[in-house]
């Protein structure tokens, strides 16, 4: 199997150079299909390098691995949730923008809300160290960071932009380890806001907002009472598609919708190498954009696109990508533009696991912020939009999630302690597992 990797870098890497150098080969074919080349030659570079990782009882490169599948895991069943009550409404999410403050989440739980967070994130047995290295290799690839490693490719662009925040009100301070692993590793900013003003609401959507270009506005409208703290994420992207549609095929159809029939405007390819699947339920294709990333249509066979989305799996997903087949066909797809605000997230989140919206355990407790009160989370929306046409797709969603805290513990009065009559003792040890071990107890009853 190795050996075959290496015939298969080789190649790749021979056609690469082939392309890049002939000036008759650069005429047919895009940047986009030098950058799928070069994606093919990482992936092998990367399974070369998990390989000897294995061989050498090193797991860290496997853990990551298991933390990226297990995203798409929680990509699902995230979508399949929310497309349960969705009827015949349209519905875009972004999961990955859940995905990320949730991982971050992970280094802020005690060992056993610990272990169920990372199950509910599809990255069951790995630990905390894992999620944080998966998440920067994740980011590092998604920024196109690792193709810009490649000669030739140094000035490509980047069609996503993801950042993270943390607003915190004034009167509380993130703990300075839990700050440092989500700016090195999450590569995320965090602010001091007055939770008691306006000036909180207006800051975090004025961050959505610039983080999208304007697309997500007015994200929050207020924090509870009890709220100190807002982790978010935004993510953008927009590419232009590596082969365009020629608006001039664009012809006006009608299209079948739930609620009946309603004019939209289909786009047009009728050509050869299209990357095409087919079983008994589905048609598919997948096109790509031109530096990085692409979109894979599924259109199921008997109507039911929600039911589709409700029981699509990651398994499923990754069979549909990997036998697709050059064909020759007609291909028309309409334009779209779609929003969802998505304001019972923590419910859905609770649904699949997460186990940190429990005010009575308070899971986040010494784990997120410096002082000792108990902290959980409250709330989380989600704000997403996409538009799909000729030329390519614009997307972008912001995930914000809300920390909650109750009140500092009110000042005692001076106590009195006169053990003047029968009192209770406990003697004990200390260690490294058990930390105060009982060694004895007892009762005095007489002096």
């Amino acid at each position: 199997m190795k050996a075959m990797k290496k015939v298969i870098s080789c190649l790749l890497a021979s056609v690469f150079v082939f392309m890049a150098c002939s000036p008759t080969v650069a005429g047919d074919y895009s940047e986009e299909d030098r950058i799928i080349l070069v994606r093919e030659m990482i992936m092998v570079e990367r399974d070369e390098t998990e390989t000897r990782s294995l061989q050498n009882t090193d797991l860290a490169d496997s853990a990551a691995r298991v933390a990226a599948r297990g995203a798409n895991d929680f990509a699902f069943r995230l979508s399949a949730a929310l497309a349960q009550n969705l009827d015949s409404e349209n519905l875009v999410v972004s999961p990955y923008s859940v995905w990320l403050p949730l991982a971050a989440l992970v280094n802020a739980t005690d060992s056993y809300n610990q272990e169920a967070l990372l199950e509910a994130l599809g990255a069951a047995g790995i630990n905390a160290e894992d999620i944080n290295r998966a998440a920067s290799r994740m980011l590092y690839d998604l920024t196109n960071e690792r193709l810009r490693r490649f000669e030739g490719l140094e000035e490509i662009s980047n069609p996503l932009r993801i950042a993270n925040a943390i607003f915190v009100d004034n009167e509380f301070t993130i703990r300075e380890d839990f700050a440092q692993t989500f700016m090195d590793y999450f590569r995320g900013s965090i602010m001091n806001v007055d939770f008691s003003s306006p000036d909180a609401v207006a800051a975090v959507n004025q961050w959505a907002s610039d983080n999208t270009d304007g697309l997500i506005t007015d994200l929050i409208e207020a924090f509870d009472p009890l709220e100190l703290a807002v982790i978010a994420n935004a993510i953008y992207f927009s590419g232009r598609w590596g082969w365009e549609f020629n608006p001039d095929n664009t012809i006006e159809g009608t299209f079948y919708s739930p609620v009946g029939e309603m004019s939209a405007y289909f786009m047009v390819r009728e050509s050869d190498n299209q990357l095409y699947f087919e079983d008994e339920n589905i048609q598919s294709i997948s096109m790509w954009f031109q530096n990085g990333g692409g979109m894979t249509i599924i259109l199921p066979k008997d109507g039911d696109a929600t039911g589709l989305l409700s029981n699509m799996t990651a398994e499923y997903f990754d069979n549909l990508m990997q036998n697709k087949i050059m064909a020759t066909g007609r291909f028309l797809l309409p334009r779209f533009s779609l929003s969802s605000q998505i304001d019972d997230l923590a419910e859905v989140l609770v649904s699949l696991g997460v186990p940190l919206f429990d005010d009575i355990t308070a899971p986040l407790t010494n784990g997120l912020l410096e002082e000792s009160i108990p902290v959980w989370l409250s709330n989380a929306v989600q704000k997403a939009v996409i538009e799909v046409n000729e030329e390519g797709a614009t997307a972008a969603a912001v995930t914000a999630v809300m920390v909650a805290g109750s009140a500092m513990p009110i000042p005692t009065e001076p106590f009195e302690m006169i053990c003047d009559r029968p009192f209770v003792f406990v003697l004990y040890g200390q260690t490294f597992d058990g930390g105060q071990q009982v060694l004895f107890t007892g009762v005095v009853n007489q002096p």
